[in-house]
């Protein structure tokens, strides 16, 4: 894929991470954990962010090593293949820790209105 195709799936990378966010913001985890469709929903969009990552080039992944690839595919793949044993610590780390992480990473070299 070429570097203008990859800017597609981060910039629908950086789309749904800025979703999670604003999902999760001001939400407690006993909020989080008590509210079984915003669970969902954040789930889906971790699992999409995922799916968007593993469409990104192996050239763009190496040329933006300060992303984690490997664990954004990684939950997406466990999110996907292991829906009956769901750990919501991990889903809700990533919504509050790993997701404002990847969007600074994002925006730092994505164009202001991605393709």
């Amino acid at each position: 894929m070429s570097k203008r195709n990859d800017l597609v799936p981060m910039g629908d990378m950086l789309d749904l991470a800025r979703r999670v966010d604003a999902k999760v913001a001001h939400v407690t985890r006993e909020q989080f954990e008590a509210d079984e469709n915003l669970r969902v929903t954040v789930m889906h969009f971790v699992q999409t962010i995922g799916e968007a990552a593993r469409r990104v080039s192996e050239e763009s992944r190496k040329a933006h090593p300060e992303i984690d690839w490997k664990d954004i595919i990684g939950m997406r793949s466990r999110l996907v293949h292991d829906y009956t044993n769901i750990d919501f610590d991990a889903v809700w780390k990533a919504a509050t820790v790993d997701v404002p992480r990847l969007i600074a990473q994002l925006r730092a070299f994505m164009p202001s209105d991605p393709p």
